[in-house]
């Protein structure tokens, strides 16, 4: 199927794209269901039940407030962070919640909601089962949703056949991995980003195209000015302070400092992909890129591009989007970008991937260099492991974000310095990922089973 530059990239609410905002999808999509068979008046109750890694680190995760607050018909790109603690607060207390924002039901999180620990539903690691019944306790409709990473939904019928609905538009120029996006590359003459940005206008104009694009920047943008300026503790219990806003102050108090340190230029992209995991963490409005667990990779190579690379300007920005997103769509076409399906190599591994290929476009690589700096980005991310302590979207993943993003930077500069000549292929290491996730234990893969998450008290 064709994939959009606005699949990998989607604004939503943190802190997991797939714990969080994949389950707000599920729940707009199976109140879409109700409408279209005319039953959604008849609703007297309804019944969620998480499984798989959704209940290991659904609490952490906000899991149960995303399905609360989908079943509200609150969408993850328009919903109000600073107002979903309000809505989860009345439901709790009322036992009540505003179905389809239309009207009251009678609804229950402790019963309603139940997190069925060790119990998997058999196409993904992350299923949910909805349920809708009548006044007489008959069930209206059910059905089975997977949060697939990224913020992908497929319904039951859909993960059975490994796709999602076909799109009936096509694309002029069609590749499935990176072999045959760089053969494309070479035959017709354009860089990676004018092959996908031409894609993209089957389904509109550029004008709209290029504005949609700076809309995504502009959104991680104000993600970082957001978590540069808030103070305070991360929720969850952990008791996790935030960095950013201190990190800020002594990088802008004393700029002077970076004459002395040539490296100060890695303290600012340390501080970038921070201030976005601690909004994210917060459950603030980021952009999914191409999850919400690596949302601050991207947005920090890209403020470096935007801040510190002589030369950058708008069209840059439109193609690393463009060039990220085709990278990041070979690892959703041939492997995964789920931290429960491959661990967390599907996440940061992805992001820092598509982060390294795109810098490396934007400063003049070629084809070829762009392949490798993305291969380089993947190969030394290879094994990474999802273990949230105590199922949060915190330790280590917001410290791993400045790993990813300053890894990404340096495989760009590496792929720069080349010929574009390399060993390994962009297609041989997502295989090899795939590979790598399918042999890892459950334990690794965000279920807070293994690793950090055993090892270092939660509280």
């Amino acid at each position: 199927m064709p994939l959009s530059i606005f699949d990998l990239y989607k604004v939503g609410i943190g802190p997991s794209s797939s714990h969080t905002v994949g389950p707000v999808v599920a729940a707009n999509r199976f109140l879409q269901e109700l409408r279209d068979r005319a039953l959604l008046d008849q609703v007297v109750s309804l019944h969620v039940g998480l499984f798989g890694s959704l209940a290991m680190t659904g609490k952490g995760h906000a899991t149960d407030v995303a399905v609360m607050i989908g079943l509200m018909d609150e969408k993850p790109d328009q919903v109000d962070p600073d107002q979903v603690p309000v809505y989860v607060e009345q439901i709790r207390e009322t036992r009540q919640l505003n179905l389809a924002g239309e009207r009251m039901i009678a609804f229950d999180p402790e019963t309603d909601l139940p997190f069925n620990f060790g119990e998997s539903l058999p196409k993904h690691p992350n299923g949910m089962h909805f349920k809708a019944y009548d006044a007489a306790g008959i069930i209206l409709h059910d059905n089975i949703f997977y949060s697939v990473g990224g913020g992908f939904v497929l319904s039951d019928a859909e993960a059975g056949q490994g796709v999602v609905e076909e799109d009936e538009l096509q694309q002029p120029y069609s590749f499935n991995n990176g072999a045959e996006l760089m053969a494309l590359s070479e035959r017709e003459g354009k860089s990676i980003a004018e092959l996908v940005l031409e894609n993209e206008l089957v389904w509109g104009s550029k004008e709209d195209l290029e504005q949609r694009l700076w809309d995504l920047w502009q959104v991680m943008d104000q993600c970082i000015r957001r978590g540069c300026a808030a103070t305070g503790e991360l929720p969850g219990g952990l008791n996790i302070k935030r960095r950013a806003n201190q990190l800020y102050r002594e990088l802008t108090t004393s700029p002077e400092a970076a004459f002395k340190d040539q490296l100060t230029v890695m303290d600012w992209v340390n501080l970038f992909a921070i201030a976005v995991n601690e909004e994210n963490a917060a459950g603030g409005r980021v952009v999914t890129a191409p999850t919400n667990g690596a949302a601050g990779v991207i947005p920090a190579v890209l403020a470096y591009y935007d801040r510190f690379v002589p030369g950058s300007s708008r069209q840059g920005i439109f193609d690393f989007l463009a060039t990220s997103a085709a990278i990041g769509m070979l690892y959703k076409k041939n492997a995964s970008i789920s931290a429960a399906e491959v661990g967390c190599q599907g996440e940061i591994g992805v992001a820092c991937s598509m982060a390294a290929g795109a810098l490396c476009a934007v400063m003049g690589g070629t084809t070829q260099q762009i392949e490798n700096a993305a291969e380089i980005g993947m190969e030394h991310n290879l094994g990474l492991t999802c273990d949230p302590i105590g199922g949060l979207v915190q330790v280590p993943c917001i410290e791993r974000n400045t790993m990813g993003a300053v890894k990404a930077i340096n495989a760009a500069r590496l792929a720069l310095r080349g010929d574009g000549k390399h060993h390994v292929s962009l297609d041989s290491v997502i295989e090899t990922m795939r590979q790598t996730g399918l042999d890892m234990q459950d334990k690794y893969k965000e279920t807070s089973q293994g690793g950090l998450a055993v090892n270092v008290v939660a509280c």
